[in-house]
């Protein structure tokens, strides 16, 4: 995904199966098909052109709170006067950052870095940060607990009822995930090449997965199976929000009283523009990915919104105007 696309390049129909695939981005043709009111044939074919035009994408991704496989660090970055885009376009470029926004507001980039262990992310942020000699400040941002993740977020352009007939029973809202306490299990090596291939594309059929791993159907579906049950693996669609209706999108930043965290981050989670939410240590704890409708629409949202979770004491909002990287893919390269 390399270019913006005008929104009027797409209609309903291409953003029905858009929703569809985000409330599950491995749903058989057979339920797309239902979901969106067209035939199994006309949904591939939809689907496989927004593709070929670099207007959407279907991954898998690896939960990593869920495994021994690493953590990430979001970080908040300042560049230097005049450089912001050259140290987006290097930071993205990093294979060890999985996500770059280019913001306005108190920060230039938010920056999602992810690292193995602790000596890792220290030898990422403090060694080999790209583009140091650019960057004027950061702010690192430990994201400890999920409550809701871009792989729950739905669009709203299907009826409610599509959820429960997409979405696999395991997709449980990470408000209410009863394994926080349990120590992440390590991935085999089968599991570990699965997550891999999935990564690039979330729609490749098991056969082919066997075939290029080497393994047999059975073992490749168990593996799967197996990923999916204990929410590791899950699948996001990559798509510019404008164009299913979303040409407002930011993160917001909130300090939150401790003894009120929970219930602001579940009261926040349960907004339709939440795609991502999570709690987090430092000045900021509770830390979200949000879309709206128009950006005039950020004035009700902080004042209504914002202002009504409880035990807020003071909040950032930083608007994107392009997003760089998401889940690993880099989604627009900036103007020369």
């Amino acid at each position: 995904m390399n270019h913006r696309a005008p929104v009027d390049t797409i209609d309903d129909l291409d953003r029905r199966i858009i929703a569809a695939l985000q409330l599950n981005g491995r749903a058989p043709w057979s339920a797309v098909a239902r979901w969106v009111d067209a035939s199994e044939t006309t949904a591939q074919r939809r689907y496989r052109a927004l593709r070929e035009r670099g207007l959407l994408r279907v991954v898998g991704t690896m939960e990593l709170d869920r495994t021994r496989e690493g953590s990430s660090m979001l970080v908040r970055v300042q560049a230097r006067p005049g450089r912001g885009l050259e140290v987006a376009d290097r930071l993205t470029d990093s294979p060890d950052v999985r996500f770059v926004a280019v913001v306005t507001g108190a920060a230039d980039l938010i920056v999602d870095f992810v690292a193995r262990d602790n000596e890792e992310m220290m030898r990422i942020l403090f060694t080999d940060l790209p583009a140091a000699d650019l960057i004027t400040s950061t702010e690192a941002v430990p994201v400890i607990r999920a409550f809701t993740s871009a792989s729950m977020w739905d669009t709203g352009l299907l009826p409610a009822e599509a959820a429960a007939g997409l979405r696999p029973d395991s997709l449980a809202s990470s408000c209410d995930r009863a394994d926080w306490d349990v120590t992440p299990q390590a991935l085999t090596t089968l599991e570990q090449a699965v997550v891999a291939a999935l990564k690039e594309d979330g729609r490749t059929p098991v056969s082919t997965l066997a075939r290029n791993l080497e393994h047999t159907e059975s073992s490749v579906a168990r593996a799967m199976d197996r990923l999916i049950a204990r929410g590791i693996l899950q699948f996001r669609t990559l798509v510019e929000p404008a164009l299913i209706g979303y040409d407002a999108e930011f993160m917001v930043w909130l300090s939150i009283e401790p003894d009120r965290l929970d219930a602001a981050g579940r009261q926040l989670a349960g907004h339709p523009g939440t795609k991502f939410l999570g709690a987090a240590t430092g000045r900021f704890n509770l830390v979200g990915h949000m879309v709206l409708p128009r950006r005039a629409d950020l004035f009700r949202y902080t004042s209504d919104v914002i202002g009504a979770l409880p035990g807020l004491l003071a909040s950032d909002v930083t608007l994107h105007l392009v997003t760089m990287k998401y889940s690993w893919h880099r989604m627009v390269r900036p103007a020369a």
